[in-house]
């Protein structure tokens, strides 16, 4: 059993510092096993060592944003070169202009781009454009997936909502993913008033044959702009993205993460009459979009082109494909032979794959999830998911199936006799809640 002195001792210190004791809550201590938490100090390749000096093969490394791996060479070198000439202007570098120009032929729906640092503001600068285009306020998200932006708009859907304004409440609507009536209906609820459809291509579930299309239609015949949200699916679905792969046109797509393999760089793109407002117009309002101090580095961008250039030339989401699907098939047997399918799942597409776990009635549960983070840490694997990179080796995907295949008989256990009595501690709970 791991020792975890020292990272629990820094847990209990930066809860005094730093509110919820991490910056992203996703990373929470709340998300791992009590006293389990592990304090990373440093990575290589698909593994990490904590401060205790314990070694992980890690899953969904940096939020799925490491595309390629920690210490990736080309990427590392790439940001390396641009360092000692300066971090940031007054005016531009003209590494912009070639960002630009490289996003745009990649990405099929792009005209223009702009640079920015995080996700959310981009996902926020795309419905600004939206709003200002169509002159509507309101906007529809997808309800079955997990994150859009930390801005009001999307956050006031969440049961962590304190300190949003009551207007913001009444400007968000929700519509189930794979059902075009559902949106329908709010179409027809809202006539007019929809600026925009927000939503990845995919998460668990992949899109009904003809969706797509249908919802594509949708929103011309009601005037609302398709926003795609291609944070996690951009890159890691195909370099050209989630609308290459399933033939999507949407009107603004967003871009982030994987991107710049953990570096801080997002991109908004789409079509030129709607991004235009964000520039120099002289037949309309122009539209604050993005303006940080810190944007467009040109190391941030070094690390995008090192990034497309390692996607193209060593065909990354076909890897990531072949290794998921690797480790899906194994974890899928060693589960199947302990009869234990109902009750633990591997879920999603094989480059971005998620687990859940059910209790003895078949319900989806924390306890039992925290089960499986406890014994997988216990076997050394770091695994809130089971999203590869493109470094993990064969001997990572083995291990990772040998630790689920020593997960089985404990979880029998606890189907048997209770998983309390299994379990050392509370159970993690949701990263966004309303309290405690």
């Amino acid at each position: 059993m791991k020792s975890f002195t020292a990272s629990n001792t820094y847990v209990s210190a930066v809860h005094d510092l730093i509110p919820g004791g991490a910056h992203t809550y996703a990373k929470g201590d709340d998300q791992y096993p009590e006293g389990m938490a592990p304090v990373i100090e440093r990575g290589a390749g698909c593994r990490v060592w904590d401060i205790d000096g314990n070694e992980y093969v890690e899953f969904g490394s940096g939020l799925r944003s490491n595309l390629l791996g920690h210490g990736f060479e080309p990427v590392l070198r790439a940001v390396r070169g641009w360092l000692a000439d300066g971090v940031n202007f007054v005016r531009p570098h003209r590494i912009e202009l070639e960002a630009a120009e490289r996003l745009i032929e990649l990405i099929p729906s792009a005209e223009m781009v702009k640079f920015g640092l995080n996700g959310s503001d981009a996902t926020t600068a795309a419905l600004r454009l939206a709003r200002a285009y169509t002159g509507r306020e309101m906007v529809a998200v997808c309800g079955d997936q997990p994150f859009f932006s930390t801005d009001d708009w999307f956050i006031v859907t969440t049961p962590m909502s304190a300190g949003i304004p009551e207007a913001a409440r009444h400007l968000t609507v929700q519509f189930a993913y794979n059902d075009l009536a559902d949106l329908g209906r709010l179409f027809d609820a809202y006539p007019g008033q929809i600026a925009a459809v927000v939503m990845e291509a995919e998460t668990v579930q992949p899109p009904a044959p003809g969706y797509f299309d249908g919802l594509r239609r949708l929103c011309d015949r009601n005037g609302a702009l398709l926003i795609l949200d291609e944070m996690i699916t951009g890159f890691r679905w195909h370099e050209r993205g989630a609308q290459f792969v399933h033939g999507i046109e949407p009107d603004l797509c967003t871009f982030g993460k994987g991107i710049g393999n953990g570096f801080p760089v997002s991109a908004l793109a789409g079509r030129r009459d709607v991004m235009r407002l964000g520039g120099f117009v002289d037949d309309a309002d122009r539209v604050f979009l993005l303006s940080q101090t810190a944007g467009a580095q040109p190391w941030a961008l070094a690390a995008m082109l090192a990034v497309i250039d390692s996607c193209q030339r060593e065909q990354i989401s076909e890897r990531l494909h072949q290794i998921g699907g690797e480790l899906r098939r194994g974890i899928e047997k060693v589960v199947a032979d302990h009869g234990l399918s109902s009750y633990f799942q591997v879920r999603g597409r094989d480059c971005n794959l998620t687990y859940l776990a059910r209790d003895r009635a078949g319900q989806p549960s924390q306890a039992f999830r925290t089960l499986v983070l406890q014994e997988l840490i216990d076997s050394g694997i770091l695994a809130p998911s089971f999203v590869v990179c493109a470094a993990h080796d064969p001997a990572a995907i083995q291990q990772t199936i040998d630790a689920v295949a020593n997960l089985m008989p404990v979880y029998q256990r606890a189907l048997e006799s209770g998983v309390d009595q299994v379990l050392r501690g509370r159970p993690v709970r949701p990263a966004v809640r309303a309290r405690g």
